[in-house]
């Protein structure tokens, strides 16, 4: 392991350390509904008044308690700064890149957008980000936090919160079945004995998970836990170990077999935390992944239902901790300096941290972090404590080398429905990852 890498695993123990500590012990919740994009104008400013007054496209995606939460913000920046209103445009997570990447082709796109991780090098490598090193205080941010949203030593996404990757599971549904409730510390090989064991204790139309067989994500988990590291190494090479993805899709072969895993068909027209499309909400699995600040969202769909645990481990922890998201600024935004004061507001304000709690995961300012824990909700520490199981040896998170988006957001979920679907086999599916790869080589 490289010194940076030491170095940002101890920032994040730092952290976590601090947050656990001042909880008394205690720990605690990306979305993706869909909101409809609408505008917010200030009663003393009509759009097109004086120069001095600014309207600010802003663009996020998330649940519906993120989307909310954000608008208070907006509001009460607008209470603060009059001259400043929005026109927000927020959606979940599907089809929100093609959008901004569209408009961003165009020269439209908003002001200030939320950026995934593994995003930020694409991007910069366009030259459709603004530097923000000296628009933004950042000293108050986790140093760990901030390296991804970097090139070239700038800031050019500024991290909004920090997250666990674990699973969210069906608990009330578990107890009705008298299966075995999973514990933090768990193992792959815990996980796929659970599903036998549930097996004959299924209703009718209920599985146990998700067809996992091609996701880029799960398949991490999987082969981080063999020890077998990146899909992707630093450098740009294919990494996937032939051994490991075939033992993963195969054992989801069997699944499949054996009606563990929702048909094809059922598997696809799953939408995350989708009230009327989410297959873990329907009652229809008792598994499926989820990220720390996730659990809030699910929990008010069905209050009660659900617990968090700890990625599947085997040989090393297969969950790790990562930035949630970041807030970039248009190098095309006609409004710089006013949008670069209201993410520095976002993020360092104690009174924007009010109001946006842990909507985009544990706050990235750890000052306002801690100030809002004697006030998080039941829910939200949940939350805390997976990301206090994971802080230990949890993996280290990397959005990969420059230039694989594709790789991952096409190449990978076309294998993944293959599998589903059952038109390719484990071994036709590995073959047709390792020669997409060489594009991108």
């Amino acid at each position: 392991m490289n010194k940076w890498k030491r170095l940002q695993i101890l920032a994040l123990l730092m952290v976590f350390s601090l947050l656990a500590a001042a909880c008394g012990g205690g720990n605690g919740g990306t979305g993706a509904s869909t909101g409809n994009s609408t505008s917010t104008k200030n009663n003393t400013q009509a759009e097109g008044g004086s120069a001095d007054n600014v309207k600010l496209r802003i663009m996020w995606w998330g649940s519906q308690p993120r989307h909310e939460a954000t608008l208070k913000a907006l509001e009460a920046y607008t209470a603060k700064n009059p001259h400043v209103t929005f026109e927000p445009e927020y959606s979940g997570m599907d089809g929100y890149l093609d959008k901004l990447s569209t408009q961003a082709a165009a020269h439209n796109e908003p002001d200030i957008f939320q950026m995934d991780p593994g995003w930020i090098s694409d991007w910069t490598s366009r030259n459709q980000l603004e530097e923000l090193d000296t628009k933004v205080k950042l000293d108050e941010l986790t140093p760990s936090l901030l390296p991804i949203g970097q090139r070239e030593g700038k800031q050019y996404g500024v991290p909004l919160g920090s997250v666990a990757f674990g699973m969210i599971y069906d608990k009330a549904a578990l107890e009705k079945l008298g299966a075995t409730m999973p514990e933090n510390g768990w193992t792959w090989d815990d996980f796929f004995a659970l599903a036998e064991e549930v097996k004959p204790k299924l209703a009718e139309g209920q599985y146990f998970t998700l067809d996992y067989a091609g996701n880029y994500f799960m398949f991490s988990a999987y082969h981080y836990a063999k020890g077998k590291g990146t899909l992707i190494t630093e450098d740009g090479k294919f990494n996937i170990d032939e051994a490991t993805f075939l033992e993963w899709t195969k054992k989801f072969e069997q699944l499949r077999k054996d009606g563990l895993v929702p048909p094809a068909d059922l598997n696809a027209s799953d939408k995350e935390m989708d009230p009327t499309a989410d297959l873990l909400v329907n009652g229809k699995i008792l598994f499926r992944y989820s990220f720390s600040n996730n659990y809030t969202t699910w929990d008010s769909m069905k209050e009660g239902a659900y617990d968090l645990v700890t990625m599947p481990r085997a040989e090393e922890a297969g969950g790790w901790l990562k930035p949630s998201m970041y807030f970039s600024l248009s190098p095309n935004s006609k409004h710089k300096e006013e949008a670069a004061k209201f993410i520095d507001w976002f993020i360092n304000d104690p009174e924007a941290g009010a109001i946006l709690g842990t909507a985009r995961g544990v706050p990235a300012n750890a000052k306002i972090a801690e100030s809002l824990i004697p006030n998080l909700p039941e829910g939200e520490k949940v939350g805390m404590k997976l990301i206090d199981a994971t802080t230990p040896d949890g993996q280290i998170f990397t959005t990969g080398p420059e230039g694989w988006v594709n790789f991952i957001d096409k190449d990978f979920p076309l294998v993944r429905d293959e599998l589903s679907f059952g038109r390719t086999t484990p071994e036709q599916a590995y073959e047709s990852l390792k020669k997409a790869a060489q594009e991108y080589e």
